[in-house]
């Protein structure tokens, strides 16, 4: 007597075809989801910003800084990030009392060429329509060895309050902020899904690595006119 595929018996070929072709991609690459690994933020609405404080010290947001991304699908990731960006950060007793950070969506780049047009595409930024992204600081706890940042991110044309751990570093020379956490991509009004076969997570890593310091910003600490 012939033996019955359990899976042929519910799937035409093609789909069986697709579905080894997945399986083997899979194998072949990382189909584990980056966000699964750090602070996942819960968007809310926007929040009152930080006032600038009288007596603050002012750190210009220098250009080699980094603000990166990891973007995952079903079979595999994209690195990415921002080539242009610019800010500022104020110090008053010890404390940062504000921040602001706006980032040019036109510098955004990706580990293909291909990805990189298309991110900037109508699918995903639309950097023609929403060419400035901006994150402006509303608050900052102390949380153990980290603090806990909360802020408004300007982002598709969408305004939301976001959360995340960050180690920060506050000297007379310098003010540092590393951090790594994830958003929610659909919080933001963007929703291409990817292929059927193939689809696009909806969670997206952030990983920044700010340095500012005192004085002056340089034509490279600014955004293009």
């Amino acid at each position: 007597m012939k033996t019955m595929n359990p899976i042929s018996s519910f799937l035409p070929r093609p789909q069986i075809f697709a579905l080894f072709a997945l399986a083997t991609a899979c194998l072949l690459t990382s189909c584990s989801d980056p966000a699964d690994k750090v602070a996942k933020t819960t968007a809310t609405d926007a929040k009152q910003a930080a006032k600038p404080a009288p007596a603050a010290k002012e750190y210009v947001v220098r250009a080699e800084s980094t603000i990166g991304f990891v973007g995952s699908k079903v079979t595999g990731k994209h690195n990415g990030g921002f080539k242009k960006f610019a800010g500022k950060v104020s110090v008053a007793d010890g404390k940062v009392a504000s921040s602001e950070i706006k980032i040019a969506m036109a510098s955004t780049w990706a580990d293909n060429d291909r990805v990189t047009g298309h991110l900037k595409s109508p699918d995903f930024f639309d950097a023609a329509k929403f060419p400035t992204s901006t994150f402006t600081l509303t608050s900052i706890e102390a949380s153990g060895a980290q603090k806990t940042v909360t802020g408004n991110l300007d982002l598709h044309g969408v305004t939301k309050s976001i959360t995340f751990p960050a180690d920060i570093q506050i000297a007379d020379d310098a003010v540092t902020v590393k951090a790594e956490f994830a958003i929610n991509r659909k919080d933001f009004n963007i929703n291409y899904p990817g292929r059927p076969n193939d689809l696009i997570r909806d969670n997206v890593v952030l990983k920044l690595d700010v340095k500012a310091t005192p004085g002056a910003a340089r034509p490279e600490d600014q955004l293009p006119n």
